[in-house]
């Protein structure tokens, strides 16, 4: 018998026994040729403080990059920046020798930035925000 329990807020130990529980399936059935997710971040960090103000997020799985967050700060637009975090990325996962790279972005943030770079969307959720479009873009490496 089990029982299910809503947490508002999932406590770490929930959170790891499932995580370990869906890898310990996906090893099983993959062979084992692939790991653990292999998390990263590219960080934008203020010189004087060491603060992180933006950057980028993801991690590797399955011989696929997955971007996760993408931020620079409204103060550091203009500059490349986003370019930049997306280029370190694709370099990573070049590096790592990934098949390809895959994200989302929604229409109010920058699904056309990610287009030029490349990325062709393979889907989409209208009205994700209400009004808005979800887009999921990917970027084949090989």
């Amino acid at each position: 018998m089990v029982e299910i329990v809503f947490e508002p807020e999932p406590l770490p130990e929930t959170r790891s026994a499932i995580f370990d529980c869906l890898l310990d399936h996906n090893m099983k059935a993959t062979g084992g040729a692939y790991g653990p997710p292999e998390p990263f971040a590219f960080s934008l960090r203020d010189p004087a403080t060491g603060a992180a103000n933006g950057g980028l997020t993801g991690r590797i799985l399955f011989g696929w990059m997955f971007v996760e967050l993408l931020a620079v700060p409204k103060s550091l637009r203009g500059q490349g920046l986003g370019l930049t975090l997306m280029q370190r990325a694709e370099a990573l996962a070049r590096e790592r020798q990934c098949l390809g790279i895959w994200l989302d972005s929604f229409s109010f943030q920058a699904p056309g930035f990610y287009k030029k770079l490349g990325f062709t969307e393979f889907g989409a959720i209208a009205d994700y925000p209400p009004g808005h479009i979800r887009h999921f873009l990917l970027k084949h490496l090989k």
